[in-house]
Order: structure tokens, then sequence, then C-alpha cells
């Protein structure tokens, strides 16, 4: 959490407790820190007179500052920062972000064909007709990035088809792209600082999808639990009364319901506490994004198993018989790299929604049926960069979605209209979606006259 704090810090404002009722002032500064910033804007007078901008130049970067704070999302103010150079100075531009370590992409240039910035100099630097000035990241931004760029450069400004570029020249524009650090620090940690809270959003939904509604379930848990320790009790009173083997026959029955009802509390129990421990990591709250911790697991027995056990008795509550036939399940075991606790709680929302929207179907040989169907397929170079991919699948019995349904059931907040006055968010399937792309995989839904298949593809090695 020390990096956000740190940024937190930048915008807080010193406050104390004037009067002692708990009202906080903004303090003044110091009469030390005062003098300090008197003699910098002295010190800047004198920088700006050794200068010597032109009224032109001086005009850029009045123009930059003010379209800076008038344009309010990234892209566009990487528009501003070559517009300006090519609208007053008719020179062409490119603007250059760090990515990872030693790799940099473009993000704006007056010229939709460009020379692609392969190598960032850590230092100003004129290559034939080119000239690259590095942008430095400031303290709070690069403790935010997620590896750590050589020299703190995260970024890189290149103005080219210069023919001749005098001293004081290559002065105004290292100037003027330290104006676009600064701006650019800003916006970066004002975009970082949106989405940290808009993950802090989606985690309280998550959170409350994925535990804190089915938690409800240990209700029912011990009403079923207080149940059977009533009988157990009932049966006390009743011992002079009845012959021994018929107590012993309802002790056996009673000693059976209790050890069923004790392990599905516990298994409820290690489900919910892996789902809390995965999705309050501490990491996700510093990098303000889900982290993904893979490592190999078997599918079948670390992740699907648990799950469908956790569900199993809600299936019968509603008649819903658990098909592995059409499922594709082979017998082998199956391996996958990936995150235990995301997945599991990928398959929780997938069971989830079977129990609440599988419905009956009238079979080829007119046999009524509800089920749920799961397994998975193996998909040759299923991905762009010719990765195998594994395909899972949860099917469910019932009449397809509607067409304006499909294209949308994995927007946040999206319900069917045909929801059978069944309790949702509207949450589940997004929350699918977004685990499942941080996988690098992909999620989708496929219509079939018995049913609707939810599927997720995520990257494999058969090995």
């Amino acid at each position: 959490m020390n990096n956000i704090k740190k940024s937190a810090e930048v915008y807080s404002l010193k406050t104390h407790d004037v009067k002692g009722d708990g009202v906080h002032q903004i303090s003044e500064v110091g009469p030390d820190e005062l003098l300090a910033i008197q003699r910098r804007v002295h010190e800047k007078m004198d920088d700006y007179k050794e200068y010597e901008f032109s009224p032109t130049e001086k005009r850029a970067l009045m123009i930059f500052f003010d379209l800076a704070q008038e344009f309010d999302s990234l892209e566009e103010f990487f528009a501003v920062c070559t517009a300006v150079p090519k609208v007053l100075f008719g020179v062409d531009s490119r603007l250059y972000l760090a990515i990872a370590e030693n790799e940099f992409v473009s993000v704006g240039g007056t010229e939709k064909v460009s020379p692609v910035c392969t190598a960032v100099p850590l230092e100003k630097e004129f290559r034939g007709e080119h000239l690259f000035i590095p942008i430095r990241g400031n303290h709070e931004l690069i403790g935010q990035l997620s590896f750590k760029p050589p020299g703190d450069v995260i970024g890189c400004f290149e103005i080219y088809k210069l023919k001749e570029l005098s001293a004081h020249q290559s002065l105004f524009f290292e100037k003027f792209v330290n104006r676009v650090g600064f701006q650019l620090h800003s916006k970066l940690l004002r975009r970082k600082g949106q989405e940290h809270l808009e993950f802090v959003r989606n985690l309280v939904n998550d959170v409350g999808h994925n535990v804190i509604v089915p938690n409800m379930y240990f209700k029912l848990f011990y009403n079923r639990l207080r149940d059977r320790i009533e009988s157990i009790h009932k049966l006390g009173s009743e011992i002079d009364h009845k012959p021994v083997n018929d107590i012993k026959g309802e002790l056996d029955t009673l000693y059976s319901g209790l050890v069923s009802q004790f392990n599905e509390i516990h298994s409820h129990y290690e489900q919910t506490s892996l789902f809390l421990e995965t999705l309050l990591r501490r990491r996700h709250f510093e990098e303000g994004r889900y982290i993904v911790e893979k490592r190999p697991c078997n599918l079948l027995k670390k992740i699907i198993e648990p799950q469908l056990e956790r569900y199993r008795s809600r299936f019968e509550e509603r008649g819903i018989r658990v098909d592995i036939s059409m499922g594709g399940v082979p017998d082998q075991e199956v391996i996958v790299i990936a995150d235990v606790g995301l997945i599991s709680q990928v398959y929780a929302n997938l069971f989830s929604n079977a129990v609440k929207y599988a419905r009956e179907i009238v079979s080829w040989d007119g046999k009524h049926d509800k089920f749920l169907a799961y397994g998975w397929e193996h998909i040759e170079k299923y991905f762009e960069n010719g990765w195998d991919g594994l395909k899972l699948n949860v099917f469910t019995s019932g009449p397809p979605l509607a067409e304006d349904d499909r294209t949308q059931l994995f927007h946040p907040g999206f319900r069917s209209k045909d929801t059978g006055g069944e309790y949702g968010s509207g949450h589940g399937l997004f929350f699918v979606r977004q685990i499942v792309e941080l996988h690098g995989g992909k999620a989708g839904y496929e219509a079939d006259s018995r049913g609707n298949n939810f599927f997720f593809v995520l990257p494999f090695r058969n090995e």
C-alpha cells in the first residue's frame, strides 16, 4: 500500500486542528519554505531572461498549457502535444510511451506513417534528421508501474524531418518536452487513480456477488443443522418407549445426516475462504487491478469438482440433472495454468446461473428433462499467436436466449428480459469475462436447440 499512500500525499493538504474542536484548517507554509519559493521565482525569471524565447515560442508554451487543461482525455492530450509544434513551427513530431522495459509504442503523431522508435535514448540525441528527447517519470509514477524503465524514461518525444536545428531551437524543444512530461505525469496518475477507483467499485461488486450473496446459504445450512440437533433431543426423550433397534436405526440416520451437513458446511467454508483470500489479495489493492497468480493445477480435481459439490444440493432441489455424457469430459487428467481461486469463481458463477436458469425441455424421445452439462475440448491453434486453446463448456437446458440478448451477455449490469423472476445483479458474467481475459482467454455464448452453452477458452499446452 506504500505507493498508494505516496500518491495520495502528493495531493493532500496539511491540516491541523486550530481550536481543538475537531475542525481542521489548512496550514500555511513556514517562513523558510516561503523564502525558498520566492527564491525559485527569481531564479525562474533569470532563466527565462537567459532563454530569450521568441514571442512565437512563448506563445507555444502558453497555448500548450491552456490546451493541456482543456482537453481531458489522454488521447486528446497526445494529439495536443504534437499539434502545437506542427501549427506554430511547421515541424512533424511523434510521442512514444513505455509499455514494458525497453519497449515503447507510438501514442500520437502528426503523420500516419512514422519511423518506429525501437530504442529510446536516455539523453537528448540526434539521429539523422530526427531529434529524440526522453521523458522521465517522477517518483510517484515510476513507483506505480509494473516494470522498471531504464533511467526512469517513460516516454520519448521525436521531432523529425529537421534539416537544421540551432542550439536555441534545440533548447526550446527540450523545455517544451519538459512541459509535455509534467502534464503527462499528472494525467497518467489521474487515470491510474480513476482506474484504481473503478477497480475498487468492481471489487465491491465481486465480493458481494461471489461471497456475500452465496453466504446466505449458511443460514439454510445452520437451520438444517438445528433441526437435526432437535431430532436428537427428541429421540432422547423417547428412548424409554422405543425398541433398541428402532433407536439405533434413527441414530444411524441422524449421524449420517449430521456428517453430510458437516461436510456441506465445511465445503462451503473452504470455498468462501478461497474466494475471500483470492479477491482480497494485498497486491490487488497495491496495483489497482486483479493480479493473476497462475500455477499448474488439475482442472477437474482442483477447480470443477469442488464447485460442483458446492452446488450439488441446489441442483437436486431444483431437479437439475448433472450430465457429463455430452460435455466432452476425458478420463485423463487435464492440467491448466490458471489462478485456482479466480477460475473457481468463474465456475461458481456459471453453476449459480445454471441453478437459476436451467429449464425443462422435451427430448427427442418425448421425455422431460432438465439438466446441466460441463466439459472441455482441446482446440489447436485457437489463438491468433498460434497457441492452442482449451474450451470449457457449461451447458444448461432450456429455450435459447433471444438474439438481442446474446451480444450483451458479458456486459456489466446486463440482465436478460427472460429471467423468470430470479434474483441477480447482472454482474456474474461480466466477472467471468474479466477473469478469463486476464488469463489471456476469451469468453462466449452459443445457442443450441436444447439450451444455452456458456464457454470460455484458456491458452493451453497439452503436455
